[in-house]
């Protein structure tokens, strides 16, 4: 028996953003974004910058669906450790890769509109600092900003009444 998909539903499952996250693959992706950015910086490549922004936009607008990274997370790198799950909330993840947007937009800019390599590099700098923050310790910068604003109501709480709730509908105690 064949199921048929309307292209409404492929279109509406490819733009969208996981929930929950695993943050196994989350840490994964902020590490590729450390090499890659550090190779931009290091080896003067800022052709690549338009590989780094590329990838944030493919995740904000489709989760791992559409970015080589987020694929190579969770389809290789995390099945290679055994399928490890540690279950997090997609909403603060997914404004953290709207934040690393801006930044290699912002870098993107400086070099190529207005001619400030300099300035560009120091961008991508703080964008390694944070990545590497989530890729070693596991402390996500964006997701910590994400808290404080809808602690201050600038995002509403229904965004992330899921946040809350993180058992994948398994029932209460199973310690998954």
């Amino acid at each position: 028996m064949t199921t048929h998909v309307s292209p409404n539903n492929w279109v509406s499952e490819v733009f969208s953003f996981p929930h929950p996250v695993n943050e196994y693959a989350a840490r994964m992706v902020a590490g590729m974004v450390v090499l890659l950015t550090t190779s931009i910086i290091a080896f003067q490549i800022p052709g690549l910058m338009f590989v780094l922004g590329y990838g944030f936009l493919a995740r904000v607008a489709t989760g791992p669906t559409l970015s080589p990274m987020g694929l190579l997370a969770t389809r290789v790198l995390v099945p290679l450790m055994g399928n490890k799950v540690k279950p997090t909330a997609g909403p603060p993840k997914r404004f953290a890769q709207v934040v690393g947007l801006g930044f290699s937009a912002a870098a993107l800019l400086l070099y190529y509109a207005f001619g400030l390599s300099t300035a560009a590099y120091a961008v991508l700098g703080v964008l390694v600092f944070f990545a590497g923050l989530e890729s070693i310790v596991g402390f996500c910068t964006g997701c910590f900003v994400f808290g404080y604003l809808m602690r201050w109501g600038i995002v509403p709480q229904d965004i992330c009444e899921k946040c809350n709730n993180l058992n994948l509908g398994l029932p209460a105690g199973s310690g998954s």
